[in-house]
């Protein structure tokens, strides 16, 4: 690794949480220089037919804590 990135990665990782994650974040967007709309549409269709059944009743939300505590139980998380 350069000393330019080593110095910029230092600098990052004394930012706030919140500040390193809109770098990443930013950062991994410009990876992603070509969008696939078909892609783009089936995902917002997806999330269209998941909140439909959530507004009809047909599906049952859990809270993340409870979400968590059936990941820890089973193995899957260990922190």
């Amino acid at each position: 690794m350069s000393t330019v990135i080593e110095s910029i990665v230092a600098q990052a990782l004394r930012m706030p949480p919140k500040d390193r994650a809109i770098i990443a974040e930013r950062s991994i967007s410009s990876l992603d220089t070509e969008v696939d709309w078909d892609v783009e549409v089936a995902w917002q269709q997806e999330v269209q037919r998941r909140i439909e059944k959530i507004d009809k009743g047909e599906v049952v939300c859990l809270p993340w804590e409870q979400v968590l505590q059936r990941l820890r139980e089973n193995g899957r998380v260990t922190t």
